[in-house]
């Protein structure tokens, strides 16, 4: 038999029945493996300035108190300047990460609104996630140090504030309108270009209607205390605002309502209300005033009232002072740059006529409106800016200074009082005092004797009350007064005097009556004493002729 015919013969090997199991533990641990890389969520890193209670395998990150990932790794970044954490995300969160998503740390906080995160104090600090509404996916975010104020997508109004550095405005801090909170600042950035700062402001639904296109939005100092021209004034805002100051917004009185505000708008933030009011009146004329008088006490923003209504602004005090004066007017004015608003006269948006404002005031120039510095408050010495009609005013003629048009002035009241006592004492000057001055010698000198003789009066006066005897007559008045009262007791009705007085008047009585037929008889017949008297005839009666 040959070779090839034995090795057709050999029997031929096939796969051991052992070979199933590993390959069955390889196909099921790839199938694990699989399984289990499919329900890993996606891995995000997140920028921190500060790791302070991030712990790797041990920090959640939740969403509405529901975990939704954890942290797994904590390190420096290359340039040491922030914490990078690698965390490792639930697949259901892969739709919460997008480009306008939020995270920050929950951890025990006290602020202006109280305690905030008590319950991680047992638990340790975990990550909040805020999901955003964008549809632009996005795996690494910038932690944020304060909670939000608000989800982007919340009901509300979003505007844009515009300040100077010396407003001071944080994130958190309320937004007011007439003492009650209605939102809150979401943000503020200082640009060093225009060096400004940048806040950004959510009025939350439904007080956004109450932003419209004139309302003006001011400073809340928690108290403002003023004195100047207009008196002392102190405003109280609310506690949160005293602690750490707010936004107070509002529309100023005279001014209509406007339409509402537009998302995003922008509006400029005033230090106070009063120059929020104030800015509202972005309309106005400009004049000068080359004041003959002193200037001290008259500060910008100083009020120009008419017949005690406020009319405009003082705006510069003073206004180019190197600047050629005209040749007409002194030389040595002080310019004062002013403002009349006509929006304060009506309550309207539109815009106004300013030459038509200009050619009318030309008008009341002629008919003698001259501007003065008048006191507006004594005790602080602040002046103010009065427009009134002189009766005897000096022509004035049309004039600038600096391409702005000059308003006629004239002496304020110091000055015009001043100018009085100047005239009294001119007076004074020309009156012929010698005359006087020797009549008001004669005068003081019977002055003196008549002083002279009072005092010689008035120390008889003293010697006789000096007197021991003037000592001891209120005590004899009063003795003899008591004597008198003694008198008089024993006439009283029910005393025997008065009995007996009456019944002597009684006979006293009945002896005149008994007297009267004797003393007709002496009157008929005066010796009827000595002789009898004669009878009478009985008188016959007789007829009447």
């Amino acid at each position: 038999m040959s070779e090839s015919s034995r090795a057709e013969r050999r029997p031929q090997r096939s796969l051991s029945p052992i070979w199933i199991v590993p390959l069955v533990a390889v196909l099921i641990g790839a199938w694990m493996i699989y399984d289990n890389l499919s329900k890993l969520g996606p891995s995000i890193t997140l920028v921190m300035d500060n790791a302070e209670g991030i712990e790797a395998g041990k920090t959640l990150i939740k969403t509405r108190n529901v975990e939704v990932g954890k942290v797994e790794k904590v390190r420096l970044s290359e340039d040491l300047q922030h914490a990078l954490i690698t965390a490792r995300m639930s697949p259901q969160a892969e739709d919460m990460l997008n480009a306008d998503t939020r995270f920050w740390v929950v951890k025990p906080r006290i602020g202006r609104e109280g305690i905030s995160g008590l319950n991680t104090v047992l638990s340790g600090a975990y990550i909040q996630l805020l999901p955003g509404a964008s549809e632009k996916s996005k795996r690494r975010f910038q932690v944020l140090e304060q909670p939000p104020v608000a989800p982007p997508d919340a009901a509300g109004l979003r505007i844009n504030l515009i300040s100077q550095v010396g407003n001071a405005i944080s994130t958190g801090d309320p937004v007011n309108y007439q003492g009650y909170t209605v939102g809150r600042v979401e943000d503020s950035q200082f640009d060093p270009e225009k060096r400004e700062m940048r806040h950004r402001l959510y009025i939350q639904s439904p007080y956004d209607v109450l932003v419209t296109t004139t309302t003006r939005f001011w400073t809340s100092s928690g108290v403002d205390m003023r004195l100047d021209s207009q008196g002392f004034r102190v405003n109280i805002g609310s506690l949160e605002s005293l602690v750490g100051g707010g936004v107070t917004f509002g529309v100023p009185e005279n001014t209509a309502m406007g339409h509402q505000a537009r998302p995003n708008a922008t509006y400029v933030l005033f230090a106070d209300e009063e120059s929020a009011n104030e800015g509202s009146y972005d309309q106005y004329l400009e004049y000068v005033l080359l004041v003959d008088d002193t200037v001290r006490g008259l500060e910008p923003g100083a009020p120009v009232e008419y017949r005690g209504v406020r009319i405009g602004s003082v705006v510069s005090v003073p206004f180019h002072f190197t600047a050629p004066q005209p040749d007409s007017l002194s030389r040595f004015a002080i310019p004062v740059l002013i403002r009349i608003e006509p929006q304060r006269f009506d309550n309207t948006t539109e815009i106004i006529d300013t030459q038509a404002w200009y050619a009318r005031l030309d008008r009341m120039f002629g008919h003698g409106l001259r501007a003065s510095l008048k006191a507006g408050n004594l005790l602080t010495g602040a002046l103010f800016v009065d427009l009134n009609f002189q009766k005897e005013a000096d022509p004035f003629e049309s004039m600038t200074f600096v391409e702005r048009r000059v308003f006629p002035t004239t002496t304020g009241g110091f000055a015009q009082i001043e100018q009085k006592v100047s005239n009294l004492l001119d007076k004074f000057n020309n009156l012929e005092i010698e005359p006087v001055v020797d009549n008001l010698n004669s005068t003081l000198v019977a002055t003196q004797q008549t002083m002279s003789k009072i005092n010689n009066i008035a120390a008889s006066v003293d010697a006789l009350l000096a007197d021991p005897a003037t000592g001891e007559l209120p005590a004899s008045v009063n003795q003899t007064l008591r004597q008198l009262n003694d008198t008089l007791q024993g006439f009283a009705p029910d005393s025997d005097g008065y009995n007996e007085l009456t019944q002597t008047l009684s006979r006293l009585e009945q002896l005149m009556a008994d007297m009267q037929p004797v003393i007709r008889t002496l009157n008929d017949q005066p010796n009827a004493l000595i002789f009898d008297r004669k009878p009478t005839q009985d008188p016959q009666p007789r007829a009447a002729k």
